[in-house]
């Protein structure tokens, strides 16, 4: 009696490890099933030049064996970076660029970083897991910006010229106020574009101008005083013109007036002296006058 007794505790022992098992495995199976990812992402992530840019992988996964890394920045030849956990070893495949590492130990964090961004890095970069469950993957484009350099300075002929240069994309240039304006773009062939607008007001009351340029990474506004500039300059230059007539006509009417003024004094002198000599005529001190 006392055997059967002992027999049936141990049945029923090992039913209830089994029911623990089975329950623990299903608790697992619903972790992972709360932890399934999709197939497949794609995102785009924009990234100012000169800054540090962090890729993230898809969260972590209990049951990855391979992480792999495929790095296609634009007018490259790809690359990859890769780590195996079964046996926590990295390899690298193609890539050269210190730039693009892992952001910390791939065994705990297999996101990839870039620091610092260039405009060589625009391109794709994709993250592939591939664990018991499934294989999983994430593509990013990777958009690299450029803040253009803005100037507005005087050009020729009283216009005033506003540029934004090297940026990425092109900015876009407003004035106020409005004139009339030429606008023209200048791709560099690294990406970048230059974008330069210039313009110039019929109304000599216009006594300040600004350019706004507006543009992803941040806008900015430039003014610039015309009255001692450009209107200043026109107004000079249409003074020394109306100056120059003027002086000039002083001229010839001086010489008129002296001219007649010469003839006058000549046709006196010439009466004086016609009964005293009959020969030839002469001005004043013995300087023949001619008119």
């Amino acid at each position: 009696m006392h055997t059967l007794g002992t027999s049936a505790l141990r049945v029923l022992m090992s039913v209830n490890i089994l029911v623990s098992a089975s329950t623990f495995s299903s608790s697992v199976k619903g972790k992972q099933r709360s932890l399934t990812l999709p197939a497949e992402a794609n995102s785009s992530l924009s990234v100012l030049v000169d800054t540090k840019a962090v890729l993230l992988c898809p969260p972590d996964n209990p049951t990855a064996l391979l992480v792999t890394w495929t790095i296609s920045p634009r007018d490259q030849p790809p690359c990859s970076r890769a780590h195996r956990r079964d046996n926590n070893e990295t390899s690298v495949r193609n890539c050269t660029d210190a730039r693009i590492s892992w952001e910390s130990r791939p065994d705990q964090n297999p996101a990839l970083q870039i620091d610092p961004v260039a405009l060589t890095h625009d391109g794709y970069y994709r993250c592939e897991v591939a664990a018991v469950d499934g294989l999983f993957g994430h593509t990013y484009y990777l958009r690299v910006l450029v803040p253009p350099k803005v100037t507005l300075f005087r050009g020729s002929n009283g216009t005033v010229v506003c540029r934004a240069a090297a940026g990425k994309p092109s900015a876009q240039i407003f004035w106020t106020p409005e004139g009339d304006c030429h606008t023209e773009e200048e791709p560099l062939g690294n990406g970048t574009v230059t974008v330069q607008s210039t313009c110039h007001w019929e109304d000599l009351q216009v006594s300040n101008v600004s350019c706004s340029v507006s543009h992803v990474t941040g806008n900015k506004s430039l003014f610039l005083e015309l009255e001692t500039g450009d209107q200043l300059s026109l107004n000079l230059t249409i003074l020394y013109i109306t100056s120059s007539i003027s002086v000039a006509l002083v001229i010839v009417g001086s010489i008129w007036l002296w001219r007649i003024g010469c003839c006058r004094y000549s046709v006196m002198f010439f009466l004086q002296l016609y009964w005293a000599r009959r020969g030839k005529v002469y001005g004043i001190d013995g300087v023949e006058l001619i008119c």
